[in-house]
């Protein structure tokens, strides 16, 4: 009987010896601001219907190692905005960079934050500029806050990881082309975190599906945020946060009403709480981490022969695109023919290795990862660290089409990208995952 105690002793300990933290810093724009994610768009924003948020979850192992996740209800963040943050962090609390993952829901119904020269959400006026401007420092400062505030709060913890299913992403790329296969990602993956009195502090959880459903001019975090809310209201004191997974090439359908935003949120919210009420597996607190910047090559254009013909082409977009990268030839001297790309693997424990990729990652690379690395440890994360434009795989590629290339016709990145794209970011895989593990 003692010794039965004392192993059971020794394994609540063992659970937990994790520490954890979690904060919320409400980022809804306090004024009419350009919104990102459609081109399409005409005017600011008109209103809110829901508050959109910055939130941070540390981490620290039990030997001292801390981590962060910041989760954003934001079309995406840019590389330059997270470094600097990451650059504060660092020399505050001694985090190095490869230890603090930024990840955006990308919510279509979020104010355009920063700089929109390399990656056109849309046009707008130059009385807009000071807005955006403002909203932007004050988010930097915002999610600074919250990271802050987490490391604040850290306090000991038992971390569990599982996942379930739901089923509203539908690969969008089907529309239109019937004859494409069409995978998607129903995996919803959940990490939870209880306090040392068992109270569920945190939930962490994603799925992988743009948020797509609503496309007025009212600022809200879409499904993801009704998910996020529903969840809160669910478990009073937990505070819940939505990681955007593989879903480039996904929409959630059908859409376009406040309903089913509500509807997919609720799902999505059910999903979770059938991994939390069931069997879901102890983290032991071990936290490994590996982040590396990867060159993706660019198959152009990139020269001035190859641009200045374009000009005369019919299509609008297809002229504008060559006008701005001439405009980058005549002020840089040359076009970059790469592009500098994050990869971040996160270990915890021997339950779960979150893999985390910069830009709009389509569903072949989660689906690819989980294969290699393992369906039921494996959680793969788009939009992180830097989201600039569509990451297609082989067959995206091949295809062609919005996500294979044509969405860079908005931006002065001169894509697609080279034909080796997927393996330059398996390569870069291979050397994170063996890293950690």
């Amino acid at each position: 009987m003692k010794l039965l105690f004392a192993f059971l002793f020794a394994m609540v300990t063992l659970q937990a010896a994790w520490q954890a933290g979690a904060s919320a810093v409400n980022i809804t724009p306090a004024e009419p601001i350009w919104m990102a994610g459609y081109a399409a768009r005409t005017k600011p924003s008109e209103g809110v219907r829901q508050d959109i948020w910055a939130k941070a979850l540390a981490l620290r192992d039990d030997n001292n190692n801390t981590a962060v996740v910041v989760t954003l209800d934001l079309v995406g963040v840019r590389r330059r905005m997270a470094e600097t943050i990451s650059a504060n962090i660092q020399k505050k609390h001694g985090i190095p960079r490869e230890r603090i993952w930024f990840n955006a829901s990308h919510t279509h119904s979020a104010p355009l934050v920063g700089d929109n020269s390399s990656y056109q959400f849309g046009e707008y006026t130059e009385k807009q500029r000071p807005v955006i401007q403002r909203y932007a420092e004050k988010v930097a400062a915002d999610i600074e806050s919250a990271i802050e505030k987490a490391i604040a709060a850290l306090a000991p913890a038992t971390l569990h990881f599982e996942q379930g299913l739901a089923g509203f992403a539908v690969n969008r790329r089907r529309v239109g082309h019937r004859e494409y296969p069409g995978p998607v990602d129903h995996d919803v993956p959940v990490l939870s975190v209880r306090g040392a009195d068992g109270q569920l502090r945190a939930i962490l959880f994603g799925y992988a599906c743009h948020n797509t459903v609503l496309g007025d001019y009212m600022i809200n975090g879409d499904y993801a945020g009704y998910a996020q809310a529903e969840l809160q209201r669910r478990h009073p004191g937990a505070l819940a946060l939505y990681v955007q997974g593989a879903g480039a090439d996904s929409n959630p359908l059908p859409r376009r009403k406040v309903e089913h935003a509500e509807r997919y949120g609720a799902t999505l919210a059910d999903a979770v709480d059938e991994v939390l009420n069931g069997r879901m597996k102890a983290v032991t607190p071990s936290l490994k981490t590996a982040m590396q910047m990867v060159d993706l090559k660019w198959a152009g254009p990139l020269t001035k022969q190859e641009l200045e013909p374009r000009l005369q082409l019919k299509n609008e977009r297809a002229r504008g695109h060559a006008a701005r990268l001439l405009k980058v030839l005549e002020r840089d001297g040359k076009i970059a023919d790469s592009y500098s790309y994050p990869i971040q693997a996160w270990r915890l424990g021997e339950q779960v290795t979150v893999f985390t990729f910069g830009g709009e990652l389509v569903v072949d690379y989660s689906l690819r990862f989980k294969k290699l690395y393992g369906h039921d440890t494996t959680w793969v994360a788009g939009y992180s660290n830097d989201v600039f434009g569509y990451i297609p795989s082989h067959r995206v590629l091949k295809e062609g089409g919005y996500e294979g290339g044509e969405a860079f016709l908005f931006s002065s990145l001169p894509g697609p990208f080279a034909d080796d794209v997927e393996d330059r970011i398996a390569a870069a895989v291979e050397r994170v995952a063996t890293a950690v593990r």
